[in-house]
């Protein structure tokens, strides 16, 4: 390899650099949510997976049953977070890196 191509090789692993950090600064802003029983309970995470909004409609709350009410949280939380990780994928893909959406 001579100079020329590994400045060039340099160059472009600088602007892949560059695009994954302007990357993760965009999936930290963006928002995806994940629902369970007909968005009774709704979880918004970042693009990131980070929760940041729990929803729970008062008709999901059964004092008699809290095990059912924890298990939805569950369910919209993984929905959520899921679609969190679809996202990641896809802006990594957009950016030429297909599978490694699971690095964010």
């Amino acid at each position: 390899m001579n100079q020329k191509q590994l400045m060039k090789m340099m160059a472009q692993a600088q602007k892949m650099q560059a695009g994954m950090m302007k990357l993760q600064d965009d999936l930290a802003d963006e928002r995806v949510e994940g629902t369970a029983a007909d968005g009774l309970v709704r979880a918004v995470v970042t693009g990131q997976g980070e929760l940041v909004e729990l929803s729970i409609s008062p008709e999901a709350v059964d004092p008699e049953d809290m095990e059912m009410l924890e298990d939805l949280i569950i369910v919209a939380v993984k929905n959520a977070v899921e679609e969190s990780r679809r996202l990641s994928r896809e802006r990594m893909e957009d950016l030429g890196l297909p599978g490694m959406g699971g690095l964010m």
